[in-house]
């Protein structure tokens, strides 16, 4: 029917004393997640750093009402002030003299058509910028000083300093002294206090914070009131919007004024001081974080829109394939029941190492199948404790144990192939049981000759613990699910070497189990479609399985299989250029491993920073509302997932917490393994610590206790 793939003995031989050698060079790799703790915090430093300069996390843009009133030289006086420990001067513009003052900005928008303005006037003026559009537009701060204008500080973020806490004043100031210096190459003397307009404004507290300003050098200047004629000297106090924009338009035809000019100019002061070498270097430095500041919050902005739809599309499809799945016409399947029915022998392979634990209940499982014409090999790879002498023990002529040398996984499995007596093929793990009628249904689809290999129903046993639960639903909302959706879509990527059965000829044909890879059931799987064969799922075909129980026993496991699945990935990338059945397993199957199993989880430790981002500094109802959303959406997949596999529903409560730590493991794991295989890292085989809880779900596990003691 197919032409096998064979291998001469030499090539075989030689291939596996290169993958031993490997092997004794092998270490466990360096913890290169740790690169992740030095980068994430990197990456969360700037966005926040982004998020505090443009969306305030608190109070510091609100006024309070002044408790006291301003000082009465203030209150009286001109709108420049100068304070000198206890005594202070207050000055005006001398008279028909105006000087134009603009806050807030640069704005990309409005600062241009001011200064086209000003220039079609023939005017000067003194804009008081933000620090922080700044280092956002720095191309407009020297723009604004090329024109002979003058620039004054109106703090980094606009926060009211009277508000703010000592920290936060001195970094309002500071950072903008940072940002000037380096973009118009100087520290600007003149400071407006935000949220202040004349001069009586400057009234409790920000009375405090303008007498703190002084201190570090600065002259406030605040505004005339309106009512005030421009033929008498004025400060006039404008914002960059399309209003004031009209307002300046029309003062500046005022025949009363004979000069428009800049603060400094009319009060015959000195605007500035001189930013040294350093200070620019910083100022630079925070032009870049700025700027990269802004361009991560844009990006994630899409890959966040992108990632939630691909999410929520994801769902869709696994909850439609599903349903493809149940409702599919009998006849429409390979091996439905109109195929005859497969009673043919079957031969077991149980490679096992170290496992006495669980040995004895798997093994006593299969002996318990109704399908009675078996042939059961345990392989012991290696084993250090009592593994292969508790399954010889079991005493049933159907059983059969070989003892070898460590080798691994996939040895074990092609020693135990060079002994099966019967066609049909199926691979367990010790460390699981199978329901008595698992074997008959999971061969039935064998019926079909295109059918290669058929994939199990693999359930979580020992689920008591938080961890085991989070498992459990992982099983049935993840694996199960995904595998009705590569049924439908013909592209079943892995057949779990908890339950799986083969056609003997259909292993054969593509050299037995690999060795080229820790994931060794994915590799075969995929080598099998790339072969011509067909996988299938069958889920009634149930076996219980025990997971891990413990954080580092679950790194270490899903670890192994991520590193080795994307090994089989790359294997076998050739496979989307293929035709026919091959073709399409490749441009289905490939596809959705490397978009759903690898780019999106890691991309998800940058999507966590921003959510957590978008709660404090965007909007956050809306924020969580989206992820309440999206939870949402995750708890009906899961519950209909429950249902088509008999589960019960009380198993979602734990769901919503799976979000805060299971989530960040599984991601962590697909960024250590990545970077371990770009680093060249070869990772040993891992085993997990048993403990026998395999069967804890099966009739209260009862129902193998005495087949387990006799």
């Amino acid at each position: 029917m197919r032409e096998e793939r064979k291998r001469g003995p030499g090539r075989r031989e030689g291939r596996r004393s290169l993958l031993k050698a490997r092997h004794k060079q092998s270490r466990d790799p360096r913890g290169h997640w740790l690169l992740l703790l030095l980068v994430l915090p990197v990456v969360a430093a700037v966005l926040f750093f982004q998020g505090w300069t443009s969306h305030e996390v608190d109070a510091a843009k609100t006024r309070s009402p002044c408790t006291s009133p301003a000082p009465d030289a203030v209150a009286r006086g001109g709108p420049v002030v100068g304070i000198n420990g206890n005594r202070v001067q207050t000055a005006s513009m001398p008279a028909r003299t105006v000087a134009l003052t603009f806050d807030g900005g640069p704005n990309p928008v409005w600062t241009p058509r001011f200064l086209d303005l000003l220039r079609q006037h023939r005017a000067r003026a003194t804009f008081f910028l933000f620090g922080t559009e700044a280092a956002r537009y720095p191309e407009l701060v020297r723009r604004i000083r090329a024109e002979g204008h003058e620039i004054g500080s109106n703090t980094y973020t606009g926060a009211v300093l009277g508000e703010s806490s000592p920290t936060r004043f001195s970094a309002e100031l500071d950072l903008t002294e940072s940002a000037l210096g380096s973009t118009a190459g100087q520290h600007p003397k003149l400071l407006r206090l935000p949220r202040t307009t004349t001069p009586d404004t400057l009234c409790g507290r920000e009375w405090q914070a303008a007498q703190q300003a002084a201190t570090r050098g600065y002259v406030l200047v605040a505004a005339d009131a309106e009512s005030r004629k421009a033929r008498l000297g004025l400060v006039r106090q404008f914002s960059q919007t399309s209003l004031a924009f009209g307002e300046t338009k029309k003062l500046l035809n005022n025949r009363n004024v004979d000069r428009f000019t800049t603060v400094s100019d009319g009060m015959r002061l000195d605007p500035y001081e001189p930013a040294s070498t350093a200070e620019r270097w910083q100022g630079t430095f925070l032009v870049w974080v700025t700027k990269l500041g802004d361009a991560f919050s844009n990006a994630m902005t899409w890959v966040l829109g992108i990632a939630g739809t691909l999410g929520l599309l994801r769902l869709a499809l696994l909850a439609h394939f599903a349903r493809t799945h149940v409702r599919r016409l009998e006849n429409s399947r390979p091996g439905a029941a109109w195929m005859p029915e497969v009673t043919e022998p079957v031969t077991v392979l149980v490679p096992a190492y170290n496992e006495e634990a669980g040995i004895e209940s798997t093994v006593l499982s299969l002996l318990g199948s109704t399908h009675r014409q078996l042939q059961i090999i345990v392989i012991d790879d290696g084993s250090t404790d009592r593994t292969a002498d508790i399954a010889e023990g079991i005493g049933d002529p159907r059983v059969q144990v070989i003892r070898k040398l460590n080798e691994g996984k996939a040895a074990a499995l092609n020693t135990g192939l060079t002994h099966a007596q019967y066609d049909i093929v199926v691979m367990v793990d010790a460390d699981t049981v199978f329901e008595p009628d698992a074997i008959r249904r999971l061969v039935q689809p064998l019926a079909h000759p295109a059918v290669g290999a058929v994939s199990g129903n693999a359930k979580v046993g020992n689920r008591r613990r938080l961890l085991a639960k989070w498992q459990h639903l992982e099983y049935c909302f993840g694996f199960n699910l995904d595998r009705r959706m590569f049924e439908v879509l013909e592209c079943m990527t892995t057949v779990p070497g908890a339950i799986g059965a083969y056609r003997r000829d259909a292993l054969v044909s593509v050299g037995g189990v690999s060795e080229d890879t820790l994931a060794e059931d994915t590799d075969l799987t995929m080598a099998l479609w790339r072969a011509g064969w067909r996988v299938l799922y069958e889920e009634s075909a149930v076996a219980w399985t025990e997971v891990p129980t413990s954080l580092g026993q679950l790194w270490r496991q899903r670890y192994r299989w991520c590193y080795g699945t994307i090994q089989a990935m790359w294997k076998h990338r050739g496979a989307v250029l293929d035709r026919g059945v091959s073709g399409r397993f490749g441009r289905r199957g490939l596809t959705y491993i490397a978009l759903f199993q690898v780019a999106l989880p890691l991309l998800a430790p940058v999507i966590d920073v921003f959510a957590l981002y978008a709660v404090l500094f965007l909007d956050s109802w809306l924020a969580g509302a989206v992820w309440f959303s999206f939870l949402g959406a995750q708890l009906l997949c899961a519950y209909y997932a429950l249902k088509l596999d008999g589960e019960k529903i009380r198993a979602l409560w734990s769901m919503p917490f799976q979000l805060f730590v299971y989530r960040q493991l599984t991601y962590l794991v697909v960024i250590q393994s990545m970077v371990a295989l770009l680093f060249g890292s070869r990772l040993k085989w891992h085993r997990m610590r048993r403990s026998g809880s395999a069967a804890e779900q099966i009739g209260g596990a009862d129902s193998y206790k005495s087949l387990t003691t006799r």
